[in-house]
């Protein structure tokens, strides 16, 4: 029997409810239909074909939106990719529904991480083992600390909260399963590019892994980047394209003998269309344009989202009416609560629904001058142009903000055209996880911000107030105007 044996891995990552497929210079792109012909193919082809999925099938469509992640469950079922890991927004719609739709899929759901505080229980599997051809592949899921985030309100879930401890736990895998000969290691992972080589440095050869498919950075590459002798990997975003490993292994030392990795395009050139995934999606698609159909303003021209860590033109305009809608003097929006590059110019309500999915709610801080330099300083540090994944925020109309890289100051820092004062108090909008987590993404705590004046719920739907506004003003425009330049 050889020792060398042919193993193609599938991958796809930051899906985001990516169901259908886009006409685009009169070819179709992308959408699950596709993917999924794409898969099969390859499965016919080549009998040793494993496909996972490196987090994050949930949020982004209406499909997901209205059925809280269950359709997409039923979708991916119908998908059937061979394993899963968990990303951040699997836990969107909290942990309890995330366990009742893990109980939905028909595949295996991964994550090392997860566990409950009071005994260390874990709560998925952290790993499998998957037989292709007399190979035992483990894969182990990791995901990102953001998760922590998510999941604040849930008192009794805890989480490995940093890439050393993740790596301790590979090892700790690793060396628990070494004995039963592994012939080769994936690290299924959700926590950006940049981190997956840092958590890459820090794993001992001894331990066997040999490549990290991961997601989070929405990273797309045109080679694999190599740390450690470990290959790492990413296939951006969204259902467009999917990577493909054809590896040799050698089975006697359990390690790569040579590779080939490559972005697939999924289109129509070369990959059938699944028509049972269709009218699965179909199905679902009829039911959500009853509801989601409905026009819900029209703007002057298509407005813009294309970048989080700037001001853009759609975040103007949403922290604007949040601001306007419940009387706050500064509205920090999330730039990653806008989830489209574009919106507009017809505006339905599944275009505002996919574009700001996040139906949460508004607190109202107050904060003094001082803080909110603090804050600034903070969302403006190093990390955020070094393409760390950092929160990052939209200024309503008022504030103009000149920050020098180099030498990391504010050249300007007003509120309507007056110097913002040190003992000053401004009151600040913060969507629900903003406010939860201001430690970590602004610096600030709650005993700071409720010495100033105690916090209060504005509004409990985001998106409540959004739809309102718009529906009762047409003909709606927002330029980049200098509320934040970085020189």
């Amino acid at each position: 029997m050889s020792r060398y044996k042919k193993l193609v891995l599938l991958h796809s990552n930051d899906m985001h409810g990516d169901f259908l497929a886009e006409d685009i210079d009169d070819r179709l792109v992308g959408g699950v239909s596709m993917l999924s012909g794409y898969v099969d193919k390859v499965r016919k082809e080549e009998p040793n074909t494993l496909y996972c999925i490196a987090g994050d099938m949930f949020r982004g469509s209406v499909i997901d939106s209205e059925y809280k992640g269950l359709s997409t469950i039923e979708i991916m079922n119908a998908l059937a990719p061979d394993v899963v890991t968990l990303g951040n927004h699997e836990t969107d719609y909290g942990i309890s529904h995330l366990l009742f739709l893990e109980k939905c899929a028909k595949f295996p759901i991964i994550n090392a991480n997860l566990f409950i505080r009071t005994n260390q229980a874990r709560l998925f599997r952290p790993h499998v083992i998957l037989e292709v051809d007399g190979m035992k592949i483990l894969f182990i899921g990791i995901l990102t600390e953001e998760v922590i985030s998510q999941t604040k309100n849930e008192g009794l879930i805890g989480s490995f909260v940093g890439i050393n401890e993740a790596a301790t736990e590979v090892g700790r895998i690793c060396n628990a399963y070494n004995a039963i000969d592994i012939d080769f290691t994936v690290l299924l992972t959700h926590i950006g590019f940049e981190e997956d080589k840092k958590l890459a440095e820090m794993l001992d050869p001894s331990w066997g892994v040999d490549v990290i498919i991961g997601g989070h950075s929405h990273t797309f590459i045109t080679e694999p980047a190599k740390v450690n002798d470990i290959l790492i990997v990413q296939a951006g975003t969204g259902t467009d394209q999917i990577g493909r490993f054809d590896i040799i292994v050698d089975t006697d030392n359990n390690c790569v003998s040579k590779y080939e990795w490559k972005s697939v395009p999924i289109n129509d050139d070369h990959c059938p269309r699944d028509s049972e995934i269709e009218r699965l999606i179909a199905n679902y698609k009829a039911d959500t344009d009853v509801k989601y159909n409905r026009i819900v303003t029209r703007f002057r021209r298509e407005l813009t989202h294309p970048d989080r860590n700037r001001e853009t033109e759609l975040g103007n305009l949403l922290a604007d009416i949040l601001k306007e809608s419940l009387n706050l003097d500064i509205m920090l929006l999330g730039s990653g609560s806008v989830r489209n590059d574009s919106m507009g110019p017809l505006v339905q309500f599944s275009d505002l629904v996919e574009c700001f999915p996040y139906d949460d709610s508004v607190t109202m801080i107050s904060v003094n001058g001082a803080q909110l330099r603090r804050m600034i300083l903070y969302m403006l540090r190093d990390e955020v142009w070094q393409g760390a994944h950092c929160e990052f925020y939209q200024f309503s109309k008022g504030m103009k903000i000149v920050y020098d890289r180099n030498k990391k100051e504010l050249l300007e820092f007003s509120f309507e055209g007056e110097p913002i004062t040190e003992d000053h108090l401004y009151r600040v909008g913060l969507q629900l996880f903003h406010y939860t987590n201001m430690e970590e993404n602004l610096q600030i705590s709650e005993d700071e911000i409720s010495a100033n004046a105690k916090p209060r719920v504005v509004t409990t739907s985001c998106r409540e107030i959004l739809d309102e506004y718009l529906s009762s003003h047409q003909h709606l425009d927002a330029c980049v105007e200098g509320r934040l330049k970085v020189i």
